[in-house]
């Protein structure tokens, strides 16, 4: 009786703190109603990151158009004007051949609601990638996972600063 009461004791002073500190599983992230009519458009047709980004979106249930035809629908726009992967050299191997890189995927976009002037936003999302001579192949089926991987991450973000501008614009919109 007492080690239940002790082990019940513990699991709720630790759900307790979790919950405090704002801890939330990954990918537990609603976007706000105000939210539902999005044009995703990219420099690039059909771009990778922008495939990414609409199936992501779909996921939340937005309406995502990609092309201008909607206008007095649309909530928000989001315009992906480039998005490149730059590796940089960390190590070699004893015989000259490169043995890490660092991989560096910056996206460039901007998102504008309506009425609203664009926002302008650019980060850099990076790793570490370790190549082998003897296994190209292989490294180079991982170094298109490690693409999709940073993509993935990419849009994750760009939804997330999606829905902070959003809410910040009806902040200080006053609605």
């Amino acid at each position: 009786m007492q080690k239940t009461l002790v082990k019940s004791l513990c699991i709720l002073v630790i759900t307790l703190m979790m919950a405090s500190c704002g801890f939330k599983l990954r990918g537990d992230f609603s976007l706000p109603q105000g939210l539902q009519h999005l044009q995703v458009s990219s420099s690039l047709q059909n771009a990778p990151l922008q495939r990414t980004l609409i199936k992501q979106l779909k996921g939340y249930k937005i309406k995502v158009f990609t092309d201008s035809n909607h206008t007095q629908e649309l909530d928000a726009q989001v315009f992906i004007q480039s998005d490149k992967l730059d590796r940089r050299l960390l190590s070699l191997f004893s015989t000259g051949q490169v043995a890490e890189y660092e991989l560096v995927y910056t996206i460039n976009y901007y998102i504008q609601f309506a009425g609203k002037d664009a926002i302008p936003i650019e980060f850099d999302i990076t790793r570490e990638y370790q190549d082998d001579p003897e296994a190209v192949l292989a490294k180079s089926r991982e170094l298109d996972l490690v693409l999709k991987e940073m993509r993935q991450q990419a849009a994750n973000r760009i939804i997330r600063q999606l829905a902070n501008s959003y809410q910040n614009q009806q902040l200080t919109t006053g609605y």
